[in-house]
Protein backbone atom coordinates (compact mmCIF):
# COMPACT_ATOMS: atom_id res chain seq x y z
CA UNK A 1 0.00 0.00 0.00
CA UNK A 2 2.86 2.39 0.80
CA UNK A 3 4.29 1.83 -2.69
CA UNK A 4 1.00 2.95 -4.23
CA UNK A 5 1.17 6.21 -2.25
CA UNK A 6 4.78 6.79 -3.28
CA UNK A 7 3.93 6.21 -6.94
CA UNK A 8 1.01 8.64 -6.75
CA UNK A 9 3.31 11.23 -5.18
CA UNK A 10 5.90 10.69 -7.94
CA UNK A 11 3.22 11.11 -10.63
CA UNK A 12 2.04 14.36 -9.06
CA UNK A 13 5.61 15.61 -8.84
CA UNK A 14 6.28 14.66 -12.46
CA UNK A 15 3.22 16.55 -13.66
CA UNK A 16 4.33 19.60 -11.70
CA UNK A 17 7.90 19.33 -13.08
CA UNK A 18 6.64 19.06 -16.67
CA UNK A 19 4.24 21.98 -16.24
CA UNK A 20 7.05 24.27 -15.10
CA UNK A 21 9.82 22.94 -17.37
CA UNK A 22 11.38 24.62 -20.37
CA UNK A 23 11.86 22.62 -23.62
CA UNK A 24 15.46 21.77 -22.68
CA UNK A 25 14.41 20.27 -19.35
CA UNK A 26 11.51 18.36 -20.90
CA UNK A 27 13.89 16.79 -23.41
CA UNK A 28 16.27 15.91 -20.58
CA UNK A 29 13.39 14.38 -18.62
CA UNK A 30 12.38 12.31 -21.66
CA UNK A 31 15.93 11.05 -22.08
CA UNK A 32 16.14 10.12 -18.40
CA UNK A 33 12.73 8.47 -18.63
CA UNK A 34 13.92 6.36 -21.55
CA UNK A 35 17.04 5.32 -19.63
CA UNK A 36 14.97 4.48 -16.54
CA UNK A 37 12.51 2.42 -18.58
CA UNK A 38 15.40 0.60 -20.28
CA UNK A 39 16.80 -0.32 -16.87
CA UNK A 40 13.36 -1.53 -15.73
CA UNK A 41 12.99 -3.47 -18.99
CA UNK A 42 16.35 -5.15 -18.42
CA UNK A 43 15.23 -6.18 -14.94
CA UNK A 44 12.03 -7.61 -16.37
CA UNK A 45 14.01 -9.60 -18.95
CA UNK A 46 16.21 -11.00 -16.18
CA UNK A 47 13.15 -11.97 -14.11
CA UNK A 48 11.32 -13.30 -17.17
CA UNK A 49 8.52 -10.80 -16.53
CA UNK A 50 7.57 -10.54 -20.19
CA UNK A 51 4.47 -8.42 -19.63
CA UNK A 52 6.48 -5.85 -17.66
CA UNK A 53 9.26 -5.95 -20.24
CA UNK A 54 6.84 -5.25 -23.06
CA UNK A 55 5.28 -2.36 -21.16
CA UNK A 56 8.60 -0.71 -20.32
CA UNK A 57 10.15 -1.22 -23.75
CA UNK A 58 7.02 0.05 -25.50
CA UNK A 59 7.33 3.22 -23.44
CA UNK A 60 11.02 3.49 -24.37
CA UNK A 61 10.08 3.24 -28.05
CA UNK A 62 7.39 5.91 -27.62
CA UNK A 63 9.86 8.26 -25.92
CA UNK A 64 12.48 7.69 -28.62
CA UNK A 65 9.88 8.33 -31.32
CA UNK A 66 8.93 11.57 -29.61
CA UNK A 67 12.57 12.65 -29.37
CA UNK A 68 13.11 11.72 -33.03
CA UNK A 69 9.95 13.36 -34.32
CA UNK A 70 10.50 16.66 -32.51
CA UNK A 71 13.87 17.30 -34.13
CA UNK A 72 13.86 20.37 -36.38
CA UNK A 73 15.03 18.88 -39.68
CA UNK A 74 14.03 22.03 -41.59
CA UNK A 75 17.18 23.82 -40.46
CA UNK A 76 19.24 21.43 -42.57
CA UNK A 77 21.58 20.61 -39.70
CA UNK A 78 23.77 17.54 -40.03
CA UNK A 79 23.45 17.10 -36.25
CA UNK A 80 19.64 16.95 -36.45
CA UNK A 81 19.74 14.43 -39.28
CA UNK A 82 22.32 12.28 -37.46
CA UNK A 83 20.23 12.34 -34.27
CA UNK A 84 17.12 11.43 -36.28
CA UNK A 85 18.96 8.42 -37.74
CA UNK A 86 20.37 7.44 -34.35
CA UNK A 87 16.97 7.62 -32.64
CA UNK A 88 15.52 5.58 -35.50
CA UNK A 89 18.26 2.97 -35.01
CA UNK A 90 17.64 2.88 -31.24
CA UNK A 91 13.91 2.33 -31.81
CA UNK A 92 14.71 -0.65 -34.03
CA UNK A 93 17.18 -2.06 -31.51
CA UNK A 94 14.68 -1.71 -28.63
CA UNK A 95 12.18 -3.62 -30.77
CA UNK A 96 14.85 -6.28 -31.40
CA UNK A 97 15.60 -6.51 -27.67
CA UNK A 98 11.89 -6.83 -26.92
CA UNK A 99 11.45 -9.67 -29.40
CA UNK A 100 14.71 -11.46 -28.55
CA UNK A 101 14.77 -10.76 -24.77
CA UNK A 102 18.38 -9.67 -25.30
CA UNK A 103 20.14 -7.79 -22.50
CA UNK A 104 23.15 -7.04 -24.73
CA UNK A 105 20.97 -5.09 -27.14
CA UNK A 106 19.54 -3.14 -24.21
CA UNK A 107 23.08 -2.31 -23.08
CA UNK A 108 23.88 -1.14 -26.61
CA UNK A 109 20.92 1.25 -26.64
CA UNK A 110 21.71 2.53 -23.14
CA UNK A 111 25.31 3.16 -24.24
CA UNK A 112 24.03 5.12 -27.24
CA UNK A 113 21.60 7.21 -25.18
CA UNK A 114 23.86 8.08 -22.25
CA UNK A 115 26.31 10.32 -24.17
CA UNK A 116 23.42 12.16 -25.84
CA UNK A 117 21.76 12.76 -22.47
CA UNK A 118 25.04 13.83 -20.86
CA UNK A 119 25.82 16.22 -23.70
CA UNK A 120 22.29 17.64 -23.51
CA UNK A 121 22.63 18.12 -19.75
CA UNK A 122 25.91 20.01 -20.18
CA UNK A 123 24.53 22.67 -22.56
CA UNK A 124 25.34 26.05 -20.98
CA UNK A 125 22.47 28.30 -19.95
CA UNK A 126 23.46 31.09 -22.36
CA UNK A 127 23.37 28.65 -25.31
CA UNK A 128 19.88 27.51 -24.27
CA UNK A 129 18.67 31.11 -24.06
CA UNK A 130 20.17 31.86 -27.48
CA UNK A 131 18.35 28.84 -28.96
CA UNK A 132 15.04 29.89 -27.34
CA UNK A 133 15.42 33.38 -28.79
CA UNK A 134 16.18 32.01 -32.27
CA UNK A 135 13.10 29.77 -32.00
CA UNK A 136 10.91 32.72 -30.95
CA UNK A 137 12.18 34.78 -33.89
CA UNK A 138 11.52 31.90 -36.27
CA UNK A 139 7.93 31.58 -34.97
CA UNK A 140 7.23 35.30 -35.22
CA UNK A 141 8.62 35.38 -38.78
CA UNK A 142 6.13 32.64 -39.75
CA UNK A 143 3.16 34.51 -38.23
Amino acid sequence: MALKGINAYKKGNLKQDVASADPHKITLMLMQGALDRMAYGKGCIERKDFEGKSDHLSRVSAILMNLRDTLDLDIGSEVSQNLFNLYDYMIQRVTDANIQNDLNIMDEVINLMLPIKNAWASIPEDAKQEAYEAQRQKRSAVV
